[in-house]
């Protein structure tokens, strides 16, 4: 597996980026248009296409959502263990779900330093990334 660092740690599935969500965009355009031109009699299964299409879409976005929420408290967990492991301590409160998955990054001799920072300037998860001098892969994220 190939180093990780900040311009490839980011994970994009081709499958379902961008085959899944043309096709389904695709579908969706195809069942409005195909209830749009529908005939009275064709009108209610136009209708439940249109809706199966919305309830995939529907699901496909929350079945991603509920993941991250997953993984985000996951990692949340694993990087206070590891900030009270290296400090005693709990890590900073103040801070965002999002500086701590940047943190998760940092190895483990500038971790406790990019909390505080983190934390004091209120960076992005983005800034927090961009500071990081030795970069922690991780290739678990969903």
């Amino acid at each position: 597996m190939k180093e990780q660092n900040f311009k490839n740690h980011a994970r994009f599935v081709y499958l379902y980026h961008v085959v899944g969500l043309l096709l389904l965009l695709a579908t969706l355009i195809g069942s409005i248009i195909n209830l749009l031109h529908s005939s009275p009699e064709n009108l209610y299964s136009a209708s439940l296409i249109l809706a199966s299409n919305i309830l995939i879409g529907i699901t496909l976005y929350f079945a991603r959502a509920f993941a991250l929420k997953a993984n985000d408290r996951a990692i949340r967990a694993e990087e206070n263990l590891r900030h009270f492991i290296l400090k005693n301590s709990a890590l900073p409160t103040g801070l965002s779900i999002g500086q701590i998955v940047a943190l998760r990054f940092a190895s483990d001799e500038e971790f406790p330093e990019l909390c505080i920072k983190a934390k004091n300037e209120q960076l992005s998860g983005t800034a927090i990334k961009k500071l990081i001098q030795h970069w922690k892969a991780d290739h678990e994220r969903v």
